[in-house]
């Protein structure tokens, strides 16, 4: 994975969370919890692991008689989003970029125009078939 990506907030809840965070300044809990479509439970569970690790601060206010949870970026977790978009739009980027057909040898060119490329790739990113048609 690129050093960039932060694994903590590669979790797709969590980086949810900080995305929706990012440009605002306190955030509701339940509009967290509904925008993101999880339950109170699980949400909490996230903010709290985000909070130990210094991503966000949460407050908690009395309101009439309801208690109201909101939560803030930190500094340091508006740094970590922002190294961590940055990385995935890099990746992104790189998948949008064509890549220039080369043959076996190395040389530029590959099958004959119009032709449709259909390669396997197994995880560990080494082709393992190619065919063309």
């Amino acid at each position: 994975m690129d050093p960039q990506c932060d694994e903590f907030l590669h979790v797709p809840a969590r980086l949810s969370i900080v995305a929706l965070l990012a440009p605002a300044t306190w955030v509701d809990f339940g509009f967290l919890r509904d925008t993101i479509g999880t339950s109170d439970s699980a949400l909490s569970k996230h903010v709290s692991a985000l909070a130990e690790a210094g991503h966000v601060t949460v407050r908690k206010d009395q309101q009439r008689r309801a208690r109201r949870t909101f939560v803030q970026l930190t500094p340091d977790g508006r740094r970590a989003f922002q190294r961590h978009a940055a990385a995935l739009e890099q990746i992104v980027a790189a998948a949008r970029t064509p890549a220039q057909p080369t043959r076996p040898d190395g040389q530029p060119g590959g099958p004959a125009d119009g032709a449709e490329v259909v390669a396997a790739v197994d995880p560990s990113g080494g082709t393992t078939s190619r065919n063309s048609y």
